[in-house]
């Protein structure tokens, strides 16, 4: 049982990190939507919409990625087991 929790927790991170990375290009790419549609700017607005939701994607990414090896460095540090903390 302890490995299907693990894999689970696998499982969540993953998505999360893929929800990550394709939130930000639709986003993106709706705002530019917008304002080709009701505003009436042309289409080239949907290229530094791409642009930009490609870099948000992955700051975000490359967030969760730092936040979870801090959380894995936390659980690794104590895991260990030293003569001079015995709490």
């Amino acid at each position: 049982m302890k490995n299907f929790s693990y894999i689970l927790k696998n499982i969540s991170m993953l998505g999360q990190l893929g929800l990550n990375i394709i939130i930000p290009i639709i986003l993106c790419v709706l705002a530019c939507w917008f304002l080709t549609n009701n505003l009436g700017v042309g289409e080239w607005v949907f290229i530094p919409g791409l642009i930009l939701g490609i870099g948000g994607a992955f700051m975000s990414g490359y967030k969760f990625y730092l936040s979870e090896t801090k959380k894995n460095k936390k659980d690794d540090d104590k895991k260990k087991v030293s003569f001079n903390k015995h709490l």
